[in-house]
């Protein structure tokens, strides 16, 4: 399956999300529903992945932390705010380039329409 293809589902199952719980709760209790829904679709899903900063030859376990890695391919990052800002965006185009990964997903679920807090951040690689 393809970047685009696990975006789709993953968009499809945040809806699913969104619509039995609404806005409104912490961003972790989106993300274990969300983890939920795609690992009972036998998507491969890892959550909270550690991502260490490797500079030069030195690796810095620095403390980031993805909210969930879907496949090893796409990036999915959870928030749970009024509105998304710019150091959001920023924290995902860093994921992705530390990752090599080329999508991701900023997902914010704080939102009377789910399709208004979803944004697709591509990695020009």
């Amino acid at each position: 399956m393809n970047e685009n293809e696990l975006a789709k589902i993953v968009f499809e199952s945040g809806l699913k999300v969104h619509r039995a719980l609404g806005a409104g709760l912490l961003e972790s209790a989106y993300e274990e529903c969300l983890f939920y829904e795609l690992t009972k679709q036998n998507i491969w899903v890892e959550k909270q992945k550690a991502l260490p900063l490797i500079y030069k030859e030195i690796k810095l376990d620095a403390g980031y932390r993805i909210d969930l890695l879907v496949e090893k391919k796409l990036i999915v990052e959870i928030k749970a705010v009024e509105a998304l800002h710019d150091l959001h965006l920023a924290q995902i185009l860093t994921y992705l380039k530390l990752s090599n990964c080329r999508l991701g997903l900023l997902i914010n679920f704080n939102t009377v329409l789910f399709r208004n807090g979803v944004k697709r951040v591509v990695n020009g690689l």
